[in-house]
């Protein structure tokens, strides 16, 4: 049985918030943003994000073993949804705290704000996996860098624009 923590592609479907964030920054970084600021939730919510590559290739090794076990794919490391954000467009000052959060840009555009009816009631505040067991037994390690895996999600937008008719506009999810 595979575990797997949140892994991550251009592929993955407008309703995540790494999708969101990075078809927000695309649309930023390339002038079609229409001047609404990106809403999220909870800012501070840390998860541990990898690439669908790795995870594919971790899943791969646990078929090719002798007999089933019990494993759990992850990075190890979690970052916040704000570091996304920041991942996808580095430039920002971050002002307030909570709800009250908003990011600008060197302009001072409003990017980001926080909309509290986005926030989840029961969320978790940090979810972080441990993939010590896959690594020792399958030999398993996640290469993508979270930066990379970020840059290639903003990157992606430009590349398969018809993977995301919905987001022109970026309706609320």
């Amino acid at each position: 049985n595979g575990i797997l923590f949140n892994h991550e592609s251009p592929r993955r479907g407008s309703n995540f918030v790494t999708a969101k964030i990075a078809a927000f920054a695309h649309n930023v970084r390339n002038g079609s943003w229409n001047g609404e600021p990106l809403a999220l939730g909870n800012l501070d919510a840390r998860r541990d994000w990898g690439h669908a590559r790795d995870y594919v290739e971790g899943m791969w090794r646990m078929l090719q073993q002798g007999r089933s076990d019990d494993y759990v794919l992850a990075t190890g490391t979690a970052y916040s949804v704000r570091d996304f954000v920041d991942a996808a467009l580095p430039d920002l000052v971050w002002s307030g705290e909570a709800v009250s959060e908003t990011a600008r840009d060197a302009k001072g555009r409003l990017i980001v704000r926080v909309d509290p009816a986005l926030y989840r009631p029961l969320d978790v505040p940090a979810l972080i996996g441990d993939a010590g067991k896959a690594r020792r037994v399958l030999g398993w390690t996640p290469t993508t860098a979270f930066k990379d895996l970020v840059a290639e999600m903003v990157e992606g937008e430009a590349r398969n624009p018809a993977l995301r008719p919905l987001r022109a506009g970026l309706a609320p999810l």
